[in-house]
């Protein structure tokens, strides 16, 4: 085949969860419940930080950027799997299937490269605290994002256009509740070998690199601790970092898990659970993480709806 986009398919099938119609409402809502505590959950936490001065901190500026993209990464997947169970039709046009895949690439390496920020400012300021206000400025820390936010595009947009080349058959179905790129690649008649090789590419250098930052940073972290006197110092150094660490293992040890799974069982319906627990789930808890390991975040959210109710109770005198 040449280059060019020789498919003659204008929509894809996404097989989802389930055949069967009576698990279809409770899948409904399932994922809407988890949808919406996503979304709120991240959303509160994200006005907390930035209604409270006492917040406007490196580390709680990418915590607003993780949660931020977090509400993005669940809103690629869900509302279409949310809106295919309603109308009983499985249905995504060419079109929305490579824009879904494209945002779904740009959110994931955002939140590595995002969590990857956190580890280095926690890094910081464990192993630099009195160098910490001069080297975690906020010329870094918007330039550490807004490059976290060019890759993470330019990456998606790489991915999409070699996908664009690919041909399919017409009638074409997805084992997976989304347009995920691997099942893309898997399902063309076309030669796959440089979609192939820039996807493992991406895959070690934008995945293995975040990853490897944040192993050394917390390697560095531990020797810190390791050699501070008393227990109390220890602890105290360790609960400054005990959340994001938390989130970034979750993170991880999830996607780790969806790719261990297909790999063993060859199986799509394995995969597509599996999925759900890194795109769903993990967005999912990181608030509760956050703002039931966090003494400053309970706080804020303390204060935050404080200052709800009492301009509620304002408008309504």
């Amino acid at each position: 085949m040449e280059p060019g986009n020789l498919t003659g398919v204008s929509e894809f099938l996404l097989l989802g969860f389930s055949e069967g119609p009576e698990l279809q409402p409770l899948l409904f809502g399932l994922f809407l419940s988890m949808y919406l505590i996503t979304v709120f959950g991240n959303l509160i936490i994200i006005l907390a930080i930035s209604s409270d001065s006492h917040l406007h901190t490196p580390m709680y500026f990418f915590l607003a950027n993780l949660s931020f993209v977090d509400i993005c990464f669940t809103s690629t997947t869900v509302p279409r799997m949310l809106i295919n169970i309603q109308t009983q039709r499985k249905v995504i046009t060419y079109e929305a299937c490579l824009t879904q895949m494209c945002f779904f690439l740009l959110c994931a390496e955002l939140d590595d490269f995002i969590l990857s920020a956190m580890a280095y400012d926690r890094y910081v300021a464990i192993c630099h605290p009195l160098h910490y206000t001069v080297i975690m400025n906020p010329w870094l820390c918007g330039l550490l994002v807004l490059v976290s936010w060019i890759i993470s595009i330019l990456h998606g947009l790489l991915q999409s256009l070699l996908v664009l080349r690919l041909s399919f058959c017409p009638e074409v179905e997805i084992p997976h509740f989304f347009c995920e790129l691997n099942q893309m690649i898997q399902l063309t008649y076309s030669d796959t070998f440089l979609n192939n090789m820039v996807m493992y590419f991406a895959a070690v250098l934008l995945a293995g690199g975040p990853f490897t930052g944040i192993l050394y940073s917390y390697s560095k972290i531990a020797s810190s601790i390791l050699v501070i006197s008393t227990a109390q110092g220890k602890y105290k150094a360790f609960s400054t970092c005990a959340s994001h660490l938390s989130v970034a293992s979750l993170f991880y040890f999830m996607s780790l898990g969806v790719y261990l799974s297909s790999a063993a069982t060859q199986s799509s319906h394995a995969s597509a659970v599996a999925s759900v627990m890194y795109t769903v789930v993990t967005p999912m808890l990181n608030p509760f993480i956050y703002s039931l390991r966090n003494k400053d975040i309970k706080e804020a959210l303390l204060r935050f709806s404080g200052m709800a109710a009492l301009k509620g109770s304002i408008v309504q005198g």
